[in-house]
């Protein structure tokens, strides 16, 4: 099993809630988390780069409904966040802001982490910010989890050295253990060997050690397999030493993570304040995600192989998982595994198998019943509320001039004493919704309404299913034909819900039209220095284009990027290396690049890419100019759509890992760049 001594340590002391509940995806979650309201209430019924222009999804988060951060600096807090955010829309996210919309504008004193509209970046090479300035790329290549921490713990002792009387709120969010899953070899060497029985076994032990736990029914049965997975003995020799060693990383990044958890909640001890602490432990943001294909994802998908062939180029390459040449996401009979005793995974609002997650509440002076377990209903929307209650604080009714609307989850004090462990909940409506999918929990009752995206589940499963969860926890046996007047009740209450909160009109398509400052233009001009995460950057699409950067070369010559999209996984890079322009067109990590035939003259110059595409959309050819002087063309052929991965776009410069193997990064620009522009055609 995975080792999490310090989250261990919490739970034993703390109080371990059986019942609580996210919204399936890690925006909306945080939405809810950090505001006390439900997610579509306040915008975020999807991610801010996917919105919608309703009131409950188009990724703007309302000032009418402030975040904790805001409500505990107005009760006299410093208030921190570490880690990822993802709240700020991408079209407030450049350096041209609003800032109001970033952390730092939402009642944050100091904020260090991802860039804020981003949900995901590379563990090795990450895209950090400090309040809004991009923050330089560790010289020391440190894993981001343990920079986040330093960072943490930096913030909690210049404030205590400062005013060792004033309260202090961190929000740390380490973005672990979403992908890509990047730990180092020393960590991942710990669990050689762990999961050779597979995922069939894990399954049965996992649910074993909950039962003699006390967290799930002592009566439970295991839930069926997920359509699309396999019997673990089923799979290849290949499919097995892959597969075990997927796991074996998402496990060291587990361990990783609980072990800077553990160096933050041990300063805080030894500065003498963990007591008067309480510390809320989220230990996932929706269920386990799916890699949608058997396979996983490992090195960057190619088109012409086998799934046969890739399993096996991928068991070749086993030691670079784990490093900054892989982008890991375990294959779905993990992702079921680990979601055990559930069924299905993230995005899946309707199933408890993407919305039900581990909540622990540790305060020792408060909490008595130590390693106490509750099992009544709760929503992430009840920990804003039940933090405030706890910390004695009130929600102001104007903030930052705005008159507060009222909270909408519900506090969980009541449940705290041992004398309360069975006290009727009283969280006892709540609807759940993500991508067309939706549910319904009413005292202990829930309708669920699958819609299916990734056609798991058949067409003729959209109806509605009822089950009783106080009698059947992982929802296993449909009541909807034997009860049709209480699904009809139920289907009502969703429909009065879902019209309070904004849930309606429903969603039930992914957009994939960025929602960037970019969005629907043909041409911008972008100065050195510039950078944009894989968010809030140009799109280039599946239209022509043409890069051209103006510089000037001193006689001596110059050399490096001039802009560069992307990361070793897929991207694109202009550039300039022994006296030649070059153009790298990285997809899904095969490279093919383009010289000039003629030398990168001294002067004041201007030089060129152009990529056009066939009539098809899909053939592409590149052509480099110098000074509008045809010098190389490179027919492309059929090739994916050069994508930005984590890293997004560079002017000048290739940050993190590179686009081409051609130069190391950052490969600065040593001429004079005066801009770039970038045209579609």
């Amino acid at each position: 099993m995975i080792e999490t001594p310090n989250i261990d340590r919490l739970a034993k002391q703390g109080l371990r809630y059986t019942n609580f509940h996210t919204t399936a995806f890690c925006a909306p979650t945080r939405a809810a988390l950090l505001t006390g309201r439900n997610q579509h209430s306040v915008h975020f019924g999807f991610f801010a780069s996917n919105s919608y222009n309703t009131p409950g999804y188009d990724g703007y988060l309302p000032f009418e409904k402030a975040t904790v951060g805001e409500i505990l600096r107005e009760n006299g807090y410093n208030t921190f966040a570490v880690g990822k955010y993802h709240l700020t829309h991408p079209s407030d996210a450049t350096q041209a802001g609003p800032f109001n919309r970033w952390p730092t504008g939402r009642g944050f004193d100091h904020y260090f982490g991802f860039a804020p509209e981003v949900a995901a970046t590379d563990q090795w090479h990450p895209t950090l910010y400090r309040d809004t300035q991009r923050e330089p790329e560790d010289p020391k290549g440190r894993h981001v989890t343990e920079l986040l921490a330093n960072e943490a713990i930096r913030y909690i002792s210049g404030q205590k050295s400062a005013a060792p009387d004033k309260p202090f709120f961190l929000y740390f969010a380490p973005g672990a253990v979403h992908a890509p899953i990047q730990v180092s070899k020393e960590w991942i060497d710990k669990y050689k060997g762990k999961f050779s029985a597979g995922w069939d076994k894990y399954k049965e032990t996992v649910l074993k050690n909950q039962k003699a736990l006390g967290v799930v029914p002592a009566n439970i049965k295991p839930a069926p397999k997920n359509p699309g997975v396999k019997d673990w003995d089923a799979l290849s020799g290949d499919e097995k030493k892959l597969f075990e060693r997927y796991i074996e990383v998402y496990a060291a990044f587990v361990s990783h993570t609980d072990h800077e958890i553990g160096r933050i909640i041990n300063h805080i001890e030894q500065i003498g304040e963990l007591d008067n602490t309480l510390v809320v432990v989220l230990v996932g943001d929706n269920g386990a995600e799916g890699a949608g294909r058997e396979i996983g994802r490992f090195l960057a998908n190619k088109t012409n192989e086998t799934e046969e062939q890739t399993v096996a180029r991928y068991v070749k390459n086993l030691d670079l998982l784990g490093t900054e040449n892989s982008s890991v996401l375990y294959p779905d009979g993990w992702a079921a595994a680990t979601n055990t005793p559930f069924r299905y995974y993230k995005s899946y609002g309707n199933f408890e198998g993407g919305t039900h997650d581990p909540l622990i509440l540790f305060y020792p002076n408060k909490i008595k019943d130590k390693g106490g377990i509750r099992h009544q209903y709760s929503h992430v929307n009840d920990v804003l509320p039940t933090t405030l209650e706890l910390a004695g604080a009130k929600v102001p009714n104007v903030i930052n001039g705005y008159k507060q609307e009222p909270v909408e989850g519900v506090s969980l004090a009541y449940s705290i004493d041992a004398a309360n462990k069975n006290a009727a909940e009283r969280h006892t409506v709540q609807y759940h919704e993500m991508t067309g999918s939706y549910a319904i929990y009413k005292d202990g009752w829930k309708a669920s309404f699958p819609r299916d995206r990734s056609k798991r589940i058949p067409e003729s499963e959209e109806k509605w299913h009822l089950y009783n969860l106080k009698e059947d926890f992982n929802e296993l046996n449909d009541l909807a034909d034997k009860y049709p007047d209480k699904v009809k009740e139920l289907a009502e209450v969703f429909d009065k819900e879902a019209w309070k909160y904004n849930v309606y009109p429903l969603k039930d398509k992914w957009e994939t039209a960025n929602q960037s400052i970019y969005d629907g233009k043909t041409k911008v001009t972008l100065y050195p220095e510039a950078s944009y995460t894989n968010a809030s950057a140009f799109r280039f699409g599946t239209s022509s284009y043409s890069i051209s950067a103006r510089a000037i070369i001193p006689a001596k010559g110059a050399e490096g990027v001039l802009v560069s999209f992307g990361n070793t996984l897929s991207g694109l890079s202009l550039y300039v290396k022994d006296k030649k322009l070059v153009f790298a067109y990285n997809s899904e990590g095969e490279v093919r690049e383009i010289t000039s035939d003629k030398p990168v003259p001294a002067g004041e110059i201007t030089l060129k890419a152009e990529v056009l595409y066939g009539n098809d959309k899909k053939d592409k050819a590149v052509t480099l100019f110098i000074n509008n002087e045809k010098v190389g063309t490179l027919n492309l052929g059929t090739v994916a759509t050069a994508a930005s991965g984590y890293e997004g776009l560079e002017v000048g410069r290739d940050v993190g890992t590179t686009v081409t193997p051609a130069y190391k990064a950052p490969f600065n620009f040593t001429g004079e760049l005066k801009d770039v522009v970038i045209e579609k055609l």
